[in-house]
């Protein structure tokens, strides 16, 4: 008997009959003497549904009050899920985030779990009986309903599992693993048996859109083993739960793995994109102690968060170019406050692009092996593809290049590194 934590999204939850899909998934994973929790998403499109009403009422809203607004959305479908797994002769109850409590910390909107008291909950699923719990929301320290913002339920679903010691986190969502790449981009991309968190998080935060950042975050905080796996399965396919998905796990565990045959270790283990960046360059910057401080610190005051920096070598006047990446959505933004803080930095132009994609390789294999950036410069050379920035961590090397040029990069990198599935072992 294992003590496991489901997860469903959206998608999975959009409308009667896909809640009776997903009924039935959590039915055969507790028929198998499981205990069993299930943390929920709203249904697809209801959030921005709720938002918009929140908007409509207040333009300048109290994020206490757009909290309560927008968590019901995961309430009702706690509730539709609880009583459809009733139908089908399961004992089921609904527990909302305030009744566990799941107490959160931080600004309304944008909460943090801080922890779980899960003594009830665990004997109510001890008991036989499936908990289902509405993802992305808490309570703050003053007894206010809070909201952990988009993807928040991924980051439920781990803290839940963390609480009650779960043996595994299982993600349902609307694809079957994780992928070496967007299948949508290169059609030989294979879905990966598992990859270690530091593999993952690289992976969320540089365009993969599996997992939200912070669950993964605190997976690897936790020691909670995750699995990704899809809910849609048509009524004659293999039920979702016997499909391999792919698991998120140590570096310690994935080790233990290799070692017995169970997969095979890759130097680079996938290829993300991310076409939601903007380039800025500041021309003729003064070349001395500060300057740099005077450009970052109210991007920093704003919550802007900046990518890739290249600050070029001095020039004879004392004058130097300073390029940074920032998303795209905060481009306007950013302008209007370094322009603000034009006279301050002593900057000549600002200069922005919009059209621009930051590719990134990622594979802890690069921890002890060398070459891996100077094969990506090379593969793209061949191809004609300017690089115009680059960044790099233990286990990461990310560039910038021409927003066009995206896909062609992403397939030559694919095949360069050997992860087209016909060249899987």
């Amino acid at each position: 008997m294992a003590r496991i934590v489901m997860k469903f999204g959206g998608t999975s939850m959009a409308g009667t009959e896909r809640i009776r899909r997903v009924a039935q998934i959590v039915r055969k994973q507790a028929a198998g003497g499981n205990e069993v929790a299930v943390v929920v998403s709203a249904m697809a499109g209801e959030t921005d549904r709720l938002v918009n009403f929140a908007r409509e009422a207040h333009a300048l809203y109290d994020p206490a009050e757009y909290d309560v607004v927008v968590a019901s959305g995961e309430q009702v479908t706690s509730g539709l899920l609880a009583l459809t797994l009733q139908s089908l002769g399961q004992k089921a109850r609904s527990w909302l985030g305030w009744q566990l409590p799941v107490r959160t910390i931080e600004a309304h909107a944008k909460a943090r779990v801080d922890a779980i008291d899960s003594e009830a909950l665990l004997a109510s699923m001890a008991d036989g009986t499936i908990a289902v719990i509405p993802g992305f929301q808490g309570l703050s320290a003053d007894g206010r309903i809070t909201t952990m913002g988009r993807g928040g339920s991924d980051t439920s679903a781990v803290a839940v599992a963390a609480a009650v010691k779960a043996d595994r986190c299982d993600i349902y969502t609307d694809v079957d693993g994780v992928y070496t790449t967007d299948p949508r981009i290169v059609a030989k991309a294979r879905k990966l048996k598992a990859v270690t968190y530091e593999e993952m998080l690289e992976l969320a935060s540089v365009g993969a859109k599996v997992l939200q950042t912070r669950s993964v975050s605190l997976a690897m905080k936790e020691g909670v083993r995750i699995q990704v796996l899809s809910s849609f399965v048509d009524d004659d396919a293999t039920p979702a739960d016997d499909l391999p998905g792919t698991l998120i796990v140590s570096e310690e565990e994935m080790e233990r793995m290799v070692e017995e045959g169970k997969m095979e270790r890759k130097l680079v283990t996938g290829i993300a994109h991310d076409k939601n960046e903007a380039k800025i360059i500041l021309t003729r910057v003064p070349d001395k102690p500060g300057a740099v401080a005077e450009i970052f610190s109210p991007l920093a005051e704003a919550s802007i968060n900046v990518d890739m920096i290249i600050q070029n070598v001095g020039r004879d006047k004392g004058e130097t170019d300073v390029t940074f990446t920032i998303p795209q959505a905060d481009l306007a933004r950013a302008q209007a406050l370094l322009e603000d803080k034009r006279e301050a930095i002593g900057y000549n132009r600002i200069i922005t692009d919009s059209h621009v994609a930051k590719i990134s390789v990622v594979g802890v294999g690069m921890k002890s092996h060398a070459g891996v950036a100077s094969d990506m410069f090379r593969a793209l050379a061949e191809r004609g593809i300017n690089i115009q920035a680059i960044t790099t961590s233990e286990i990461k090397v990310s560039v910038m290049i021409d927003e066009d040029e995206t896909e062609l990069a992403v397939r030559v990198l694919h095949t360069a590194y050997g992860l087209d599935a016909e060249d899987a072992a």
